[in-house]
């Protein structure tokens, strides 16, 4: 901790200097000289790897306090007594003992156990508490479920009644007819697009005791469907030999295909005033609960703008689990969201609940037992159905660059 500390100190005195000096080296207009912009360069670079260390500091952290959970709890009741109600089904103990010990080694006797928890392709229901870990690996690495976007579960696919507008109130003369309104509506349909991943583990791995083939595969498929779910819920389909039904709908595809709308039109780079008149082209209630989501390397030119008073717009986080802030909105940063070029959609600025992610209830595990074993190892399917769509278009505002000429 007072390592992360020391880091975010040492961040944001370089950053003082770097500000100090890139003011003290501006010219008029506001250029520098090539010399002094290769060292104001390597000043924000220090600043960059300094983000990066404490950030890597900080997952670290979080591990360790996740490994460092205790693995079993003392007994303080009474052995006639029971601590809560008993938890039947997939979250029942028995069902998550036997899971994992058939994952490790097929015992037809737990078949019967898992009976109760069998999807139909095949694979099991992963238990209760996996499922728990595993949605968290999911947030950890999945900027669209960590910056707010609504997160709800379903059993099939959902119809959304969206308002397109409000009603409006009139005033009336005593004993007046009312002024009727007439607001519209329409609907959206979230559902479930399948996301799997296959991996292979060992025979001498699956027989050694000592190896957490829970943590194993939690952490493997956590991370690797964050990452799937990031890039869906970000671009969508658009991408090279994909089609506009196989992945949920992302946010920063074009309007028409139901992304979000635009904010602002910039011209061939970003300017101060640009992120100004994107934030007020949101309106005043989302603004309230507004956040900024960009690249890291869009991150690194808006860091030098400044705003009218001629204060640096970027605003370094001095808190710990803190994001930095852009204009006193917390800022966010993916490697999936487009860097700011011509004609790319570079700035999304809003209110994330916006978009929601529907999660079909349940994952399941499937062990492939057949398909790897002349090379002694064993499969691992894990497969889950997820959706994502911008439910309301006016929550969320994207800053648009202009299009090459």
């Amino acid at each position: 901790m007072s390592k992360i500390m020391d880091l975010m100190e040492k961040r944001a005195k370089a950053w003082n200097a770097a500000k100090e000096f890139l003011d003290s080296h501006s010219q008029d207009g506001g250029n520098v000289s090539a010399e002094d912009a290769a060292v104001y360069d390597r000043m924000e670079k220090e600043v960059t790897d300094l983000t990066k260390d404490i950030e890597r500091l900080q997952r670290q952290e979080a591990i360790d306090q996740m490994l460092n959970q205790p693995t079993s709890r003392p007994i303080t009741d009474r052995p006639a007594q029971k601590a809560g109600p008993e938890k039947s089904g997939v979250a029942s103990d028995e069902y998550g003992k036997a899971f994992w010990d058939n994952l490790r080694r097929p015992n037809p006797i737990l078949r019967d156990v898992l009976e109760v928890g069998t999807d139909g392709n095949g694979g099991y229901l992963v238990p209760t508490e996996f499922e728990r870990t595993l949605v968290k690996a999911l947030d950890e690495n999945n900027v669209m479920r960590t910056i707010g976007c609504k997160v709800i579960t379903t059993q099939n696919e959902r119809k959304i009644p969206v308002a397109n507008g409000h009603t409006v109130a009139s005033w009336t003369a005593e004993n007046g007819a009312y002024q009727e309104s007439d607001p519209s509506f329409s609907q959206k349909t979230i559902g479930a697009f399948k996301l799997t991943d296959l991996i292979k583990v060992s025979d001498e791995l699956l027989a050694d005791a000592a190896f957490d083939i829970a943590g194993y595969i939690s952490e493997e498929f956590g991370r690797a469907f964050g990452e799937a779910e990031e890039e869906a819920f970000i671009n969508g389909a658009v991408q090279s030999g994909q089609t506009e039904i196989d992945r949920p709908t992302g946010l920063f595809i074009p309007e028409a295909k139901g992304g979000a709308p635009q904010g602002v039109q910039a011209g061939a780079a970003i300017t101060a005033d640009d992120l100004i008149s994107l934030v007020y082209s949101l309106k005043a209630p989302y603004r309230k609960n507004a956040k900024f989501l960009m690249n890291d390397q869009t991150v690194a030119a808006v860091r030098k703008l400044k705003d009218g008073n001629g204060a640096y717009m970027w605003q370094p986080s001095m808190t710990l689990g803190q994001p930095d802030r852009l204009l006193g909105y917390e800022l966010y940063t993916s490697p999936k969201v487009p860097v700011a070029a011509a004609g790319a959609r570079a700035v999304a600025f809003g209110d994330f609940s916006s978009y929601w992610i529907a999660d079909r209830s349940g994952r399941t595990i499937k062990r492939l037992n057949e398909l790897y074993a002349t090379n002694g190892q064993v499969g691992f399917t894990c497969t889950e159905r997820v959706d994502g769509k911008l439910i309301l278009s006016e929550g969320i505002k994207i800053l648009d660059m202009k299009a090459g000429s």
